[in-house]
Parts: structure tokens; sequence; C-alpha cells
């Protein structure tokens, strides 16, 4: 018997409420607050994870290890997703499953495309949801047998996390933006308000967005977005 075919017949199998025992979840996620929701999910899913935020340190760890789930977000600080989707749906051996995840759903098509498994919209924090999507990718003889226990349960990632994300992006606003840099904060900052639930945040990422894409002056907007972020950041720290 060989090592491969030894550590897999070693792993733990899936059960019905850990559907996902014995697999290992790379999540491709530059978002701390997204990040813990994803954790969340594999964790009560049985799955163990990694985490890389960028496309750099998602490929420095593929040279180490093999995943058998990959979740890659599509807007990196370093680049798209889709281009890291594309490559491993082309790589011998292939991970048993590939994802791709993202707050603009109009990219699940270009998603797809690239070899993406299956394509999950943010904010995700149905456990069965994310179940039914990542056993959908998976090959049959990782599934468990039988009809899963389907949970009507929801994750709710740490407040911490979230100030996280708003700090990096107020420091991100502080020094220099380039246009690319104010593009990503807005994408970065509306998936962010969409999974927080907080209206105000979307609605001046939005606006970021929108002045960007008519290629008009953005001060106005950065001023709104570092106000809301300074909001914020004092709230949870008095909290």
């Amino acid at each position: 018997m060989d090592t491969l075919e030894h550590q897999a017949q070693s792993l733990p199998a899936p059960t019905p409420d850990r559907p996902l025992l014995g697999l290992t979840a790379l999540v491709i996620e530059d978002s701390r607050f997204a990040c813990e929701a994803m954790r969340l999910l594999c964790l009560r899913s049985g799955a163990r994870i990694r985490r890389a935020d960028s496309l750099r340190a998602a490929r420095r760890h593929l040279q180490v290890y093999r995943p058998s789930i990959v979740i890659a977000d599509l807007g990196l600080p370093d680049g798209n997703g889709i281009d890291l989707i594309a490559e491993l749906a082309r790589a011998q051996p292939r991970v048993d499953a590939l994802l791709a995840i993202s707050g603009d759903t109009h990219l699940a098509a270009d998603a797809l495309a690239a070899g993406a498994d299956r394509f999950m919209s943010k904010p995700l924090q149905s456990l069965s949801q994310f179940q039914q999507v990542v056993l959908a990718a998976l090959p049959p003889h990782h599934r468990p047998p039988g009809l899963s226990a389907l949970s009507d349960d929801t994750v709710r990632p740490d407040d911490i996390a979230l100030q996280d994300d708003m700090a990096h992006m107020d420091d991100v606003l502080t020094g220099p933006c380039t246009p690319e840099t104010l593009d990503y904060v807005a994408q970065f900052l509306a998936g962010v308000a969409r999974s927080a639930q907080d209206a105000a945040l979307e609605q001046a990422a939005t606006a970021l967005a929108a002045r960007r894409a008519m290629g008009l002056p953005t001060n106005e907007e950065k001023r709104v977005i570092r106000s809301v972020l300074r909001q914020r950041l004092t709230r949870q720290i008095a909290i």
C-alpha cells in the first residue's frame, strides 16, 4: 500500500451531520470577517481549514499542501481569483472541489467558464447551503452515505474580525491611492458591508465604485468612507 492510499484510508469518514470530515479546505479570502464565517462553516461541517489572503499566499501554500477543497474569492488585493481558478482547473492532479465565491454575482459565469465547479454568493452564513454546494462539487467517494442532516443554523463571525477589516481599509486609504487601489477598496468594503448588514457602509462603497466607473473625482467619496470607517472603529472599540 502506498503512502497516499494509506493516508486516504486512515482519514475519518464523513457523517451526515459532519459531511466534510477528513477533508481540508483552502480558503483564499482577504476579508478577515468573511474568512471567519467560512472558518465556522468548515469547522461545523467537519473540515479542516487553511487560509490565504492573496494570490501569492495561495500559490505558496499550494506548493506545499494539496487541499481537498479550494474556495477562492474573486476580488483579491494582488489580482483576480478567476486566474487562479483557471490554473487549478488545468492542474494535475486536480483538487477534488474548486469553488468560487464573490458578492458580485455577475462574475459567476466567468468563474464557471474558468473551471470552477460551483459558485457561491456572499454573504454566505447558512450551514446547510454551504454544505449542499460543497458536497455537490465533491466526487461521490467523499460524500457521506445516505442523506445529509441539513441544518437551519447560521454562523456569525466575531466582530473583532470585522474591526480588523475596517482598520485595514482605513490604513489603505491613509496612503497613496491609485485608481486600482480605489477599485479594490470599493469592492472589498461593499462585500464586507453586505456580510455585516451595514447599509451606510455599503452605500458609501457603492458611491465610490460608481464615481470610479464614470472616471470622476472621488475625494468626497473617500472622505465619506473614512468617516464611516472611523465611526465603526470607535463604536467597536468602545464595546
